[in-house]
């Protein structure tokens, strides 16, 4: 069973930010740029006129994907009652066998972030820590390889570092 259609509450509050900002603010000024410059006279040699409408329509293409998007996803918002074991959402605190510490998140595919160590819950790692609790070692098969974990610590809030 695939996950894609799983969020976390903040993920879907920004999609819905990112919908209100295109919406109500990029696209109205977008729009009077676009009549502004369509005044200036030749519409085929006018660059703000041709950027204007591209940029519209890719404005127009990203609200009908969020519109869409944000009617099937399902928010998660429970935070599981067993601390300690791994469900969606959790903030997870790992160890490899070099000794290294990594944190990930297991969010929805619609909010992963690599730069932030949000993970998808469809992607390797996510799959292989679900279910599993602190204290547990997990093998993970990545496209660098096969690679051992520690579980050192399952939270449901962002760990102070």
């Amino acid at each position: 069973m695939s996950n894609a259609n799983y969020i976390t509450a903040e993920g879907a509050k920004r999609l819905r930010e990112e919908f209100e900002y295109l919406w109500k603010v990029e696209r109205p000024r977008v729009t009077q740029a676009v009549s502004d410059a369509a005044a200036e006279g030749d519409r085929s040699e006018n660059a703000e006129y041709i950027y204007g409408k591209k940029r519209l329509r890719e404005i127009d293409r990203r609200v009908r994907f969020l519109m869409k998007r944000l009617d099937v996803l399902t928010v998660v918002e429970d935070q599981p009652e067993r601390q300690g074991k791994i469900f969606f959402g959790a903030w997870v605190r790992l160890e490899n066998e070099e000794g290294d510490e990594v944190v990930y998140r297991i969010v929805g595919p619609d909010e992963f972030d690599p730069g932030r160590g949000y993970i998808s819950v469809d992607s390797p790692m996510a799959k292989a820590l679900l279910g599993k609790q602190e204290g547990d070692e997990v093998v993970v098969k990545r496209p660098a390889g096969v690679a051992s974990f520690t579980i050192l610590e399952v939270g449901y809030k962002p760990f102070c570092e």
